[in-house]
């Protein structure tokens, strides 16, 4: 895992194959099921990499969003690299309904990918929406023959020895890769990426952003510039004057610059910070701005008991009525509604 490589930008255009032209990305109402199979030796890290921007989406939406299932190859819990052990919910069963199946493994793959779960796993791949691999978890899938012919990826360390044992798999230095109903992915942080990802083509950038905004760390070689900037997956600045907007966006949340002064401020252009921000982030300044205001205004809806009015002009809408019709276009209710939905379920 390396904290100071380049990042790619958080959206379609990053280079990722085919990216979620699965069920994966399709949104709705209903939630998304997931059944995450443990291997042993898997790192703690990885299988948080897996649920907690999940489980973060949830708690941030208000509502479900995302199901999953623990499951192991017995049924017993699983002890993890660490020592920790993963208790589940039950032994694998690959024709068990079609809920997308995550493969997590770290260490060891090789002595795992018994004759028994080859089977299984070739079984997932006729019942199931999708499989991901994650980390060695594509090794397994690989060994399965279920990514001959396909792109996939897998940790920056193992790169040729993956290309040596698996050469009819068509490898990418890519942090994730997703090629139809396979994805595999390159270690803890760029499963972290993948599930932010996911998060956007379902849920849109607004929530995709906020979930990110859970799980900054302080990368190597951070400057100062970026120090207090989301820091994460595909979120992560790859551009200094990005960086810089996006801090003044940050601390003018209450009263929005114009694009024109805000490019003045990081020293460009309108028309080229605008270029930047779709290079980096792969949306506009005004949706990553907008973004930024209302996850802001929905933190105040649900936590504080600040008159609607107050929360429109501390997140820089000229009106109540204004704030009240971004607000329920982006999160399909109204603020007071948000506030009888969070009273009642607590």
């Amino acid at each position: 895992m390396i904290f100071s490589e380049q990042i790619l930008p958080f959206s379609e255009q990053s280079g990722h194959i085919g990216v979620f032209d699965t069920v994966l990305s399709a949104g709705g109402d209903d939630p998304l099921d997931l059944d995450i199979l443990v291997l042993p030796e898997a790192t703690l890290i990885l299988v948080a990499a897996v649920i907690e921007p999940l489980r973060a989406a949830n708690r941030l939406a208000g509502q479900q969003l995302y199901r999953w299932r623990f499951l192991s190859s017995d049924g017993e819990q699983v002890p993890t690299a660490s020592g920790l052990p993963i208790p589940v919910d039950g032994r694998f069963d690959p024709a068990d309904g079609d809920a997308a199946l995550v493969v997590v493994a770290s260490y060891g793959w090789e002595a795992k990918a018994t004759a028994t779960l080859r089977r299984q796993l070739a079984t997932a791949a006729r019942h199931r929406s999708a499989l991901v691999g994650a980390e060695t978890g594509g090794w397994l899938l690989a060994a399965s023959g279920l990514l001959n012919g396909r792109r996939a990826t897998t940790h920056w360390e193992d790169f040729e020895a993956f290309e040596r044992r698996f050469p009819e798999v068509h490898l990418v230095r890519d942090r994730y890769v997703v090629d139809g109903r396979r994805i595999t992915t390159g270690g803890p942080l760029p499963t972290l990426d993948l599930m932010l990802e996911l998060v956007r083509q379902r849920q849109g950038y607004t929530l995709a952003l906020e979930v990110s905004r859970q799980f900054i760390y302080d990368p190597a070689g951070t400057t100062a510039a970026t120090a207090h900037t989301p820091s994460i997956g595909n979120l992560r600045l790859i551009d200094a004057r990005v960086a810089e907007a996006v801090t003044l966006m940050e601390e003018t949340i209450d009263t929005p610059l114009p694009l024109t002064k805000l490019a003045r401020r990081v020293g460009v252009t309108a028309r080229h910070l605008q270029t930047l921000f779709r290079r980096s982030l792969g949306v506009s300044p005004h949706t990553h701005y907008q973004a930024l205001r209302l996850n802001s205004a929905r933190r105040l809806v649900i936590e504080t008991r600040i008159p609607v009015a107050d929360i429109a002009a501390a997140t820089g809408f000229h009106s109540a009525t204004a704030f009240s019709r971004c607000y329920r276009a982006r999160y399909g209710e109204s603020p007071r509604a948000t506030r009888q939905s969070d009273a009642a379920a607590r």
